[in-house]
């Protein structure tokens, strides 16, 4: 067998090109692109919820990239600007922070079309209230009768933050 160096380094190129080729970042987009796929500040555009046999889901809807979420428990939720309490019952309460995130366009116009304030009748989520949207943070409240105990994760396409409640199996 007759082997060809010249033909070996040839292809050898044309491969090395190839993979050189394929592995340029999506960050290496024109300014342009970006701003047309997805805003520069991600915008909450929707909270639902369900319930399961063994929990609870919300499921907070993003356009743009899902940012940092803190998810805590509190005392009490209060409003963040105006700092009134939230009148959901309950003993338990989460407060869920989203930043740097929005629920109004650039123009102030509101993207948020989820509830506000609203109580929920599922076995172990009874409350969910948009409690701010302010200086670059969009703010969550959620109402339990008993402790909760819970999941956090993201799911994607669409963007999507989620919490799962769990409590016994309500399947007979």
């Amino acid at each position: 067998m007759h082997h060809h160096p010249s033909r070996a380094a040839i292809a050898a190129g044309v491969l090395l090109t190839a993979a050189v080729g394929a592995t340029i970042p999506a960050s290496a987009a024109t300014q342009s692109e970006v701003s047309q796929k997805a805003p520069a500040t991600a915008r909450v555009v929707d909270a639902r919820w369900a319930g399961h046999s063994t929990f609870d889901r919300l499921v907070i809807d993003i356009r743009g990239t899902i940012p940092p979420v803190t998810v805590k428990p509190v005392k009490e939720l209060r409003y963040d600007a105006s700092g009134k309490k939230v009148p959901l019952p309950g003993k338990y309460f989460l407060e869920i922070k989203l930043s740097p995130a929005a629920a109004h366009n650039d123009a102030g116009k509101s993207v948020y079309r989820g509830p506000r304030l609203i109580e929920i009748q599922l076995p172990k989520l009874k409350g969910l209230a948009l409690t701010g949207d302010f200086e670059g943070v969009v703010t969550f409240g959620t109402a339990f009768q008993t402790k909760p105990a819970y999941k956090a994760f993201k799911l994607h396409s669409p963007e999507r933050f989620v919490l799962d409640f769990a409590h016994s199996n309500r399947c007979t």
